[in-house]
């Protein structure tokens, strides 16, 4: 199945730097774009770095944050498969499918 990944840090929620373990606060248009693809019937997963080598206590954490600001828990995760269809995230940059070019025109 199709899925969107949504990143945790910088993007669904404030990031502060890896000092900081908590997660921050609710990046409301994230938040409310999210629950739209829910409601629209989209698989939509936490893309998150945090999920590698998580305890479930991590995990626990992550799920009640999603619970409390979403309204419900989405698949975490840290590994990309083949169904992914896109993945918002405040790092990445796209590239041209085979190219090596910025999707965006930038040159580095």
């Amino acid at each position: 199945m199709s899925w969107i990944g949504v990143d945790l840090d910088g993007t669904l929620a404030t990031y502060n730097g890896w000092g900081d373990v908590s997660i921050g606060p609710a990046v409301p248009r994230m938040v409310m774009r999210v629950q739209t693809w829910v409601a629209q019937g989209k698989e939509v997963r936490l893309f998150t770095a945090r999920a590698y080598r998580a305890t479930d206590e991590e995990l626990r954490a992550m799920e009640e944050w999603m619970l409390v600001n979403l309204g419900f828990i989405l698949p975490i995760t840290c590994t990309k498969d083949p169904g992914m269809l896109e993945l918002w995230d405040d790092r990445a940059i796209q590239i041209r499918p085979n190219t090596g070019q910025r999707a965006d025109g930038g040159t580095a």
